[in-house]
Formats: structure tokens, sequence, C-alpha cells
């Protein structure tokens, strides 16, 4: 827990009931240019715990950019118990880049810890230990899908934690999921050093969402609620309980050609129901795409254009899933209603993307 001291980072010391922006320098660039992770530090006016709320650690996985961004003008230090610290883009390479990846080829979230003299990964992996993991008894981190698929926003936590189970359900995503760590990733390091890690994943790579941002946004602020950091706010958008699965499956194009979906991510799906065809390119031959078992597509491919094997639909295996589908929908309608009249819309166009 903190106190209410000041805090210290990067050679400052910020009081209490204040913010400010600080910068971790990384390494020069090929052209002489010096690189820096950007964090910003809300120091609550009392003792609490510390929470930070990464984005963009895949660079092109912006949606968590915009949550950040969002939070980063709503939360006031003064009103707040204990810190929060913001990092818009933990993968600046990859993000000015609009690559998954760091200049290197490597995957920041398969480089963890890192180490401070090991390739340009290891030393932004080691940084984000040492400046922003380490500092926390919790984390947030903000992904989304790769380019030219769509996720569901989900909550995704390690298995077995019933600590995490109550953060996850606060969060009130509308689908949890017990997830495995994997070897080098920021999950799997902070579970090593004890610190607890909800992990969202919304919507596309490179493409803002009204849905993801605002599940985000809303997710993040109630789990600070739940913590009793920041009071709980009336305007929130009511959600109900999440659906939990521990088993997910892909369905892949059983040949190449165009596809034509007919379902996506948030529908409810029967066991042997139809989600879309695959034909020639006159289309001819059509084959059946059909779901091997009951849930709820969580993830889908948004190009039509596919080889054989590609992977098209993510169906979580849950019970009921009509009662989810119905929920998905509440939680549309409810931020569109919120919306100035004439400006709702699912997603937005892509001309307007940052």
């Amino acid at each position: 827990m903190d106190t209410t001291e000041s805090f210290a980072i990067a050679g400052q010391h910020i009081a209490p009931g204040t913010q400010a922006d600080v910068a971790f320098p990384i390494t020069t660039m090929a052209n002489g240019a010096s690189s820096a992770l950007a964090v910003r530090v809300l120091h609550g006016a009392k003792p609490g715990p510390r929470v930070f709320v990464s984005a963009a650690i895949h660079g092109d996985e912006i949606i968590g950019t915009a949550v950040v961004q969002r939070l980063a003008q709503t939360l006031r230090p003064e009103a707040l118990a204990g810190t929060v610290l913001l990092v818009p883009v933990a993968n600046i390479f990859g993000f000015i880049g609009r690559s998954r990846y760091l200049p290197d080829r490597r995957d920041l979230n398969r480089s963890f810890p890192g180490s401070a003299g090991g390739s340009l990964a290891g030393q932004l992996a080691h940084i984000f230990t040492c400046e922003v993991v380490r500092r926390c008894s919790l984390g947030i981190d903000i992904h989304s899908a790769a380019t030219g698929r769509y996720n569901l926003p989900q909550i995704r936590i390690a298995a077995g934690h019933r600590h995490l189970v109550e953060l996850a359900m606060a969060f009130g995503a509308p689908v949890i999921i017990e997830s495995p760590l994997r070897d080098g990733s920021l999950r799997d390091f902070a579970e090593r050093q004890g610190v607890d890690m909800l992990l969202m994943e919304a919507g596309e790579a490179l493409r803002f969402d009204r849905l993801s941002i605002e599940t985000g946004v809303e997710g993040v602020t109630r789990v600070l609620a739940h913590l009793g950091m920041i009071e709980a706010d009336d305007g929130l958008t009511t959600v109900g309980i999440p659906a939990r699965a521990n088993r997910s499956v892909w369905v892949r194009a059983p040949r190449g050609g165009v596809a034509q979906m007919v379902r996506t991510s948030g529908d409810p799906v029967r066991k042997g129901e139809v989600l879309g065809t695959v034909a020639g390119l006159f289309g001819e031959c059509p084959e059946e795409i059909v779901s091997p078992l009951e849930g709820i597509i969580i993830g889908h491919a948004t190009l039509p254009v596919v080889h054989q094997g590609d992977a098209l639909f993510h169906i979580a295996a849950i019970d009921h899933p009509d009662r989810v589908g119905a929920r998905i929908d509440s939680i549309t309608e409810a931020i569109l209603a919120s919306e100035p009249q004439g400006l709702a819309q699912g997603m937005l166009d892509e001309d307007e993307v940052v």
C-alpha cells in the first residue's frame, strides 16, 4: 500500500494529489534520435494500491492507447487513493512503424523480464519491468486482434486465481477467459513477481471502435472503484454477470477462396450451426463453415480472401450463449444511446483512424 508520501520515479518526487509525465530513455535510433518510454503518474492524495494500465505492447494494437488517453483525461489525482501509472504506448517503435514488432523483429511480449544489456526488445522489457511492473500490485494490459481480425472485448486471466476472477468480474467485459501463460510474456513475468494481471483483448489492429474503447474505459474505472481507489460512478453503463470460459477453439477455412461470413464476434452459436461459406473465384463449390461446439464467437477474420486452413472464427465454449449475446447487444445499445444524435455508429470509418 502507498503512503501519503511523495512518489519517487525517474528522478522526480511527485507530491500526493498531483500528477507528472516522466520519460525513461530506451536507446538511440539509427538516425541518432533518442527514444523513450512515456509514463503518466497520478499519485493520489490518499493511500491505496498501485496499478498500471498499459497499451500497445504490440505496436499496432492501438485500442489500448485510446483507452489510456481517455483515462488520462478523466482520472484526477486529488480524488484518488493510491497511484496509477498510465502507459499509452509500451512499444513506441512498433507504434510509429504501425507494426506488431520492434525493429529487430522481436515480440516485446515474449521478451520479459529483459536485460539492460540485451537486444532492443530486451532493453525495453527491462525498463518496463523495473520502472512500471515492480512498482505495482496490479496491471491491466490492453491488446487487440491482429490486422484482419476482430476480437470481442474480453478479459483473460490465469487459471486458478480467485482474486483475478473477482477483478475480472468487476471489469465487466462480456466474457472472461482463463488462458494459459506464455513464457516471456508480461503476464507470465508479472505472476512470478506476485503482481496480479488482467489482460483485455478487444477490437482490431490499427482500428478504433467504440464498443472496445468504451468497454475498456468503463472496465478500468470499475476495477479502480472496486479497489476503493476512486468513487463509484453512477454514470457507468450497467452490466450483468460476464460469461466465463476455460476452453476455446479456432474454426478454419475448409478451402481457399472467398469467404462469406454470416456470424461475427458476439454472436451466440450452437454446435452444427453454419457460420459462413467459402467458395471459389466464380462462387463455385461453396463449402460451409460449421461451429464445432456451443458457445459465443469471441473473434473473427475480417478479410474475405482466405487460404485453406486460415483461422476464421474463435469460439469460446460457454453454456447458455444466448444470454451472453443478449447482454452484448444491451451494452452496445447503451454505448450508442449515450452518443450525440446523428453520431452513433458501431465502427469508425478507416479514414478516421489516428
